[in-house]
């Protein structure tokens, strides 16, 4: 039971934007859908919602082709929004509502829950083209979500919200993941996927270089951060052999380690510079394994 690409290729003119991808993505489950830009995230995404047609290749939900079966079983943001400016705050999101299938007093009754949970009480009556940015980016996102859809397509949702309303769509996400929701996610804040995903996968140049479970991703790529702090010149860090630094915190440094470095000797180095207060061998993050694996990919 899960959302299933097979073979999806797309050209513009002599460009590849998709070539030849092929993801299976659990129901149920929340899928980090990476890549840099231009590396066919959104190509793929319309051409899953039929937005586009695939040169080639096909999709299906639950061993269904994807089809007008699914009209109104999923919910898409787009990082482009796509809000009427003139209509009132309201007024468009119960219009947005009936149109993905919601009885009139229902779509009343669930805009208004949404508004106060968004705390957009007090631009209910507004135009959209009076909203902020952010209180914008909270109408597309109630248009996205008020229907309840078995899947949902987010493409940079945190854009324009502050930490506040950030909380809120993230407590959002999680509850209707846990109600069976199916979510794809795509950000470029690498620190949001890693905290919602379970499994990833990372696109570039239109190919798929990496898909899985993130924790188990994770561990097959080992152990190969270390995280240096100490008391002392920490020039000397960037001059020992086999440690490429990654990161610097306010409170430590990152280095990768190359293979065959022996830690131990790194550690005797370190401590002739002053006294060490970490010194920590962790698993990468998802921010340093995105950007291995599409350096690797260039």
């Amino acid at each position: 039971m899960s959302l299933v690409l097979t073979g999806l290729t797309k050209d513009f003119r002599d460009v590849r934007a998709v070539d030849n991808l092929s993801i299976e993505i659990k129901r149920g489950s929340i899928f980090g859908f990476l890549g840099p830009n231009g590396a066919g995230k959104t190509t793929t995404i319309r051409m899953i919602l039929s937005i586009i047609k695939p040169d080639s290749g096909r999709v299906s939900w639950c061993g269904e082709p994807w089809g007008s079966n699914m009209r109104g079983r999923y919910g898409y943001l787009p990082e482009e929004r796509g809000l009427y400016p003139k209509m009132r705050t309201e007024e468009h999101l119960i219009f947005l509502a009936r149109i993905n299938g919601l009885e009139k007093r229902q779509a009343v009754k669930r805009v208004g829950e949404w508004i106060e949970r968004f705390q957009l009480g007090e631009y209910r009556h507004k135009r959209i083209e009076e909203l902020s940015k952010g209180n914008q980016q909270k109408v597309q996102t109630i248009a996205t979500m008020i229907h309840e859809p078995e899947l949902l397509f987010l493409d940079e949702p945190f854009s324009g919200l502050d930490p506040v309303n950030t909380a809120i769509l993230k407590e959002i996400i999680v509850e209707g993941n846990r109600k069976g929701q199916t979510v794809v996610f795509s950000s470029h804040r690498m620190d949001q996927v890693e905290e919602l995903c379970e499994d990833i996968c990372i696109i570039n140049k239109g190919k798929l270089v990496l898909d899985g479970n993130l924790r188990e991703i994770k561990r097959a790529m080992g152990r190969q951060i270390l995280r240096i702090s100490l008391e002392g010149d920490t020039n000397l860090l960037n001059q020992i052999r086999g440690l490429r630094l990654v990161g610097t915190r306010h409170d430590f440094h990152e280095f990768k380690i190359e293979p065959g470095v022996d830690t131990n000797e790194i550690l005797s180095t370190v401590q002739q510079a002053g006294k060490v207060i970490r010194f920590e061998l962790v698993e990468p993050s998802l921010e340093q394994i995105f950007v291995t694996k599409v350096g690797e990919n260039q």
